[in-house]
């Protein structure tokens, strides 16, 4: 299958072009600049060279393609919409893979799924509108499916290590918001780039989150990150409102209490994580 990716020279899309190479698929690879075009062909893509506010590119592409998986970080929700709009209009009956976060949902009452109701913190709410129009093609011939990924970890982790890990080797422990209770929904990278690899023949409409099953507290990870880091697992609690000066709005996302199994993904898909052990790497470094 030949496959067109957005986002192919950043964190989740060099894992997921190197699964779908290594899968047998050819891949083309969105580049908006000589460095990313670069990345993608050394993994061994072809670059497609423009951005995701061009959209003649991004429809021709997909238009030449099998299957889309739209992986890039949009800034607004209208740009992403646009963009998802031009790729399902492009390869009109082929799979069409697009990128969420379990972030939409908000604190989970317990270990939860796909179907849990939507709480969105500011930082993601904007995806509501665009999730439900990109589902919607389903009713319409289109073959849209929605990948929620948990909390990222592996390899150049860039949240974990922005936010906690650069800090902490300036200050000698690493930070977590309040006493640290709330729990995180983990996921290793090589085990996300697989979901969406085997997302590719699921069903129209469906939705799946892409966790590890593993959902330790922000303390044990921060914990896990601080011996890492060689800091004796030394750890420090700050407020939710030194969080958000430090970070921003992702700080309100970093504080939620969230659970979620993959289940669903494994019943319908076959997919099984193979990471389950996310402290214990993080505490490799």
């Amino acid at each position: 299958m030949k496959v067109f990716v957005t986002g192919g020279s950043g964190y989740i899309g060099k894992a997921v072009i190197s699964t779908l190479l290594r899968t047998g698929h050819t891949v083309g690879a969105l580049a908006r600049s000589e460095q990313s075009a670069s990345v993608v062909e050394a993994l061994g893509a072809a670059p497609v060279h423009g951005g995701l506010a061009d959209l003649e590119v991004l429809g021709g592409a997909a238009a030449q393609a099998d299957a889309v998986i739209h992986l890039a970080q949009a800034r607004t929700g209208d740009e992403d919409l646009a963009a998802a709009t031009a790729m399902q209009d492009g390869v009109g009956a082929g799979p069409y893979l697009h990128t969420g976060g379990t972030w939409v949902y908000g604190d989970t009452v317990g270990v939860a799924d796909e179907d849990a109701p939507w709480n969105p913190p500011a930082l993601v709410a904007w995806r509501h509108p665009v999730e439900d129009a990109v589902l919607a093609r389903a009713a319409r011939g289109g073959r849209p499916v929605v990948i929620r990924a948990g909390l990222l970890y592996g390899g150049g982790n860039r949240l974990i290590d922005i936010f906690f890990a650069q800090p902490g080797r300036k200050a000698g422990a690493v930070a977590h918001i309040g006493d640290g209770s709330q729990r995180w929904a983990l996921i290793h990278v090589e085990d996300l780039a697989e979901l969406y690899v085997a997302a590719l023949r699921a069903e129209p409409g469906s939705v799946y989150v892409g966790v590890g099953g593993v959902n330790p507290t922000a303390l044990e990870t921060a914990t896990a990150v601080s011996r890492g880091l060689g800091l004796g697992g030394r750890t420090v609690s700050i407020t939710l409102e030194e969080a958000r000066e430090q970070m921003g709005d992702v700080a309100d996302a970093f504080a939620l209490d969230q659970q979620f199994t993959p289940a669903r993904a494994r019943d319908e898909l076959g997919w099984t994580p193979v990471h389950t052990d996310p402290l214990a790497l993080l505490a490799q470094g």
